[in-house]
């Protein structure tokens, strides 16, 4: 007699189990193995990942090769001479109507140790802060949290029962950190396989206010190191000054010109050509946080450029920043002399519309006109002699243009569907500050770029102390099991 009432029980149990959204499986799942998931993400976060050390990507690409088989997921290590392996995973679903393309990167930026408190940044630690658990190490949040955030969302998916519904494909790159100078070559050698409907770039800090974000863009980027030349060895201040040059105050002066007090680019024509944001872009801005005086406040910022305008604002707008400057001693190392050159870096990040190496002579194109004959090599002693002022430019060739695209595709609207089933309230963005590849592998792949972030702003991404809030990667769980789970 108890047999039908048990029977009906159970299939009451199944039919909850399987009406769980992924989201829901995904909170379920990490509620009830925290300590078992930070024991593994601590596992992958030991193992040194920088690109001086080949062995040791080595070890964590055929880590993650592993990780993917153990669920069932095809996977193989798609390889260049000289280049860290793409970890690849292909799950194919009978009938399905899409593919979606998983992107992440394992490895990270170079360490210090003695910066790291502890002076071990592969020996993960969680510590507490402001009440919340915190993990430090490298590349917590840049970006090996993405990567066991897809993991564990196939667990959470896979013991909920819950069903795919399109075919997947995992990239997992080894030198995204070193601008991905192989990336495109793999994926052109790789085409049928890493080609999808839309590719998620899981890389990246949320906003800044807390919420889960999307990002449909991002910045191009170029850089320039410029040298210019006072006199052909150190002189003495008192003897020589106020008659010799001085190539420290000659590229102040020069890089002085090309912005002023406002941080308003002066070079001729760098705003020109700039793509203008489209209506559904301007209206997302409208609706994303304003953030500006918090991170005045913890970055201890009395002023900001940009005249008035927000930082959402300026990064849909192309920047110039100067990365470094090199010239004489400083400190305990100062000494009284006119130094023989100076130095300073160049970054232009670049939005659609602007081509890297247009901006880049835009930039030539000023400092010639501030009287300075060009070099691309060092130069003689001739030279020197018969041009008053003499600069060396150096482009640098590893450039590439902004990427964005469109909020109102339909793929993009699936997107965004998905992830507000995760997190409700979402950040829309048209670009992100920072500089990703994003046109190299839509060339490659022959599709669209969309940027789901998960770390925490505040990460110390590629400084000591690098971290990810815990509930950062628990709502990455779930927002990814969303992911995994689209149509």
């Amino acid at each position: 007699m108890k047999l039908p009432y048990l029977a009906a029980f159970l299939f009451c149990l199944a039919t909850a189990i399987a009406a769980q959204t992924p989201p829901e499986a995904a909170r379920k799942y990490t509620a009830a193995h925290r300590a078992e998931l930070v024991q593994q993400f601590s596992e992958l976060l030991s193992i040194p990942n920088v690109a001086a050390d080949p062995g040791n990507l080595k070890r964590n690409a055929d880590l993650l090769a592993a990780e993917l088989r153990k669920r069932g997921v095809d996977s193989r290590l798609l390889s260049l001479p000289g280049a860290p392996s793409v970890v690849f995973g292909q799950i194919d679903v009978p009938g399905a109507q899409h593919t979606i393309v998983f992107y992440a990167h394992y490895d990270g930026q170079p360490v210090t140790p003695s910066e790291w408190d502890g002076g071990s940044p592969f020996t993960p630690i969680v510590r507490e802060v402001n009440g919340e658990q915190r993990i430090y190490a490298r590349s917590a949040g840049d970006d090996k949290a993405a990567i066991f955030a897809q993991l564990t969302a196939l667990d959470a998916l896979n013991a909920a029962g819950i069903a795919l519904l399109a075919n997947l494909r995992f990239v997992w790159e080894g030198e995204e950190e070193a601008g991905s100078p192989h990336l495109e070559q793999i994926f052109n050698a790789n085409r049928d396989l890493v080609h999808g409907d839309v590719l998620l770039v899981c890389d990246g800090p949320i906003d800044q206010s807390g919420q889960q974000t999307l990002v449909f863009g991002a910045r191009g980027d170029a850089h320039l190191e410029i040298t210019v030349y006072g006199p052909h060895h150190g002189l003495h201040s008192g003897h020589y000054g106020n008659w010799a040059p001085n190539p420290a105050m000659m590229l102040a002066q020069l890089l002085a010109g090309m912005k002023d007090e406002d941080g308003h680019i002066l070079v001729p024509h760098f705003y020109e050509g700039i793509e203008p944001l489209s209506a559904a872009e301007k209206e997302a801005l409208t609706h994303a946080p304003v953030n500006d005086h918090m991170l005045m406040n913890a970055f201890w910022l009395g002023h900001v450029d940009g005249a008035g305008a927000h930082l959402l604002d300026l990064i849909n707008q192309p920047s110039l920043n100067i990365n470094g400057f090199s010239s004489g001693q400083t400190g305990a190392s100062a000494v009284n002399v006119i130094p023989p050159a100076a130095t300073a870096d160049l970054d232009l990040r670049l939005v659609v519309g602007i081509d890297w190496q247009e901006q880049q002579q835009r930039v030539i194109d000023y400092i010639r006109s501030r009287g300075y004959f060009i070099v691309d090599r060092e130069p003689t002693q001739q030279i020197l002699l018969e041009h008053s002022r003499v600069a060396l430019v150096v482009r640098d060739e590893a450039g590439y243009n902004a990427v964005r695209t469109p909020m109102d595709l339909h793929i993009s609207r699936e997107v965004i569907e998905a992830v507000k089933s995760a997190r409700k309230d979402v950040v829309l963005l048209p670009t992100m500050g920072g500089s990703v590849p994003l046109g190299a592998m839509e060339r490659a792949a022959q599709t669209r770029t969309i940027t789901v972030p998960i770390a925490n702003y505040d990460d110390n991404q590629h400084a000591a102390n690098e971290n990810l809030r815990l509930q950062n990667l628990w709502e990455g769980v779930e927002t990814m099991a969303a992911l995994l789970d689209m149509k």
